[in-house]
């Protein structure tokens, strides 16, 4: 998405006054490249005519060459009005390692969302009457949208400030973004890869005015609401004046493989340490736990902006299994989906709570790597203990936090609702599980 390529794409340019050309050969792509709905390239830098091999069915392919164009944004998903966030953006290719961006902010509305504080002579702004805009200025009445873009090429990510609208009313802000990681021969070819993506930021919430209080903890309710836990286990916290407004956590709040420990201000501490928070509301908070490899009675609490709770006291155990149920009934996923099991058939169930894993995983990380429990997994079915070879995987299901995931071959039992026990080291699953079995 360098501009010597970038201006390409756009025949009007040509017309364009010498001032007008000089600057956005400098700064970037052509207003409205970014990908956002109404903006007329759908494709982005990939449209007909530009950096693409389909020019005579509209253009593309775009996020089809291994890469990406990803943003992280300093509040994670949410913003406070009026108070800057620094947003980074990066691009990434398997085989081009130059490139270029542009970004646009919108409400839902699709009108222009705050304002892009760029840095000189690094990143800069366009407006859509392809006038460029001043650091500190605004784009004009008739031609509101921004888009801020690189103004140099790059082999590294782009840091720069937004300032959201100054009301909270103003609701959810969409960000569109695109990338070009291009080969530098100078042609609009499919060499030059186009990747898009978009965020979506939500107001945040405002203090809650009394101190948080927390009723109970358990681990999760869908994974048996076991009254104790293990390091790295869900646990839904109960009460009142937790947040003002119910929310979970999105792309957005990640840094890369991280989760989040604060979400819409609310921050959930174990024994001093951060938790990792999924979801917050006015009377409920979803976190996973943070490592601990201590035992025993743990304190719990819950801090919304500056007020902390009291303490609320869990045990901690090396490890306290929990599977994924409904009501008494595993839920195993088959080949084809939720449906009874056959014989000789792999299942795929879910569990919570059950230890430690090789390689570790740390809690708050979205598993990206193949692991297998730490200690000894005993499964029965129907009575029938799996031998090893039945249980094909046991441990963190990839592209997920804490998590664990069972990939299990069901025995030859009767058809009909069989008894399903699980426990790993000497801790058992305390919950009645069946699997419903037919041939």
């Amino acid at each position: 998405m360098l501009k010597s390529q970038w201006a390409k794409c756009a025949l009007s340019i040509l017309a364009a006054s010498a001032p007008t050309l000089l600057f956005a050969l400098k700064a970037g792509p052509d207003p409205g490249y970014a990908g956002a709905p109404g903006d007329g390239h759908p494709f982005s830098c990939a449209s007909a005519g530009c950096h693409t091999a389909f020019i005579n069915s509209g253009g593309g392919p775009i996020n089809s060459y291994g890469g990406s164009v990803t943003a992280t944004f300093s509040q994670g998903s949410s913003y406070t009005p009026g108070t800057p966030i620094t947003i980074t953006v990066k691009v990434s290719d398997p085989v081009n390692t130059t490139y270029g961006f542009q970004m646009t902010a919108r409400l839902e509305s699709n009108g222009q969302a705050g304002t892009f504080k760029p840095v000189s002579g690094v990143t800069g702004v366009v407006c859509e009457n392809e006038k460029p805009r001043s650091l500190n200025g605004s784009c004009p009445t008739a031609a509101p949208l921004e888009f801020v873009e690189h103004t140099t090429p790059a082999t590294e990510a782009w840091t720069f400030n937004w300032i959201p609208p100054a009301d909270a009313s103003a609701g959810n802000i969409h960000f569109y973004l695109a990338g070009n990681a291009v080969n530098g021969n100078g042609e609009k070819d499919a060499g030059d890869h186009v990747y898009t993506t978009e965020y979506v930021l939500t107001p945040i919430g405002a203090c809650v005015e009394s101190t948080p209080n927390i009723a109970a903890v358990i681990s999760a309710g869908g994974f048996g609401a076991r009254p104790d836990f293990a390091s790295g286990t869900w646990l839904e916290i109960y009460g009142s004046n937790f947040s003002t407004v119910a929310k979970e956590w999105a792309g957005a709040d990640f840094n890369g493989l991280a989760a989040p420990a604060v979400l819409d201000r609310v921050r959930v501490k174990v024994n001093g340490k951060d938790a990792f928070t999924r979801y917050v509301s006015p009377g409920q908070v979803n976190v996973q736990a943070p490592d601990n490899d201590g035992t025993g009675p743990m304190t719990v609490t819950v801090t919304n902006c500056e007020s902390v709770s009291a303490p609320k006291s869990l045990s901690q155990l090396p490890a306290a299994p929990g599977m994924l149920v409904s009501g008494q009934n595993l839920l195993a996923f088959t080949p084809n989906g939720l449906r009874p099991a056959k014989p000789g058939e792999m299942i795929v169930a879910y569990g919570i709570g059950f230890g430690n894993t090789t390689p570790a995983v740390p809690a708050g990380t979205i598993a990206n790597v193949l692991t297998s429990l730490s200690d000894p997994l005993v499964v029965t079915i129907g009575g029938v203990q799996l031998p090893s070879a039945s249980i094909v995987y046991a441990g963190y299901a990839p592209g997920f936090v804490g998590l664990y995931q069972f990939n299990l071959i069901v025995p030859n039992v009767p058809d009909g609702d069989q008894p399903v026990t699980m426990r790993v080291g000497t801790a058992t699953v305390n919950q009645t599980m069946l699997l419903s079995v037919k041939r």
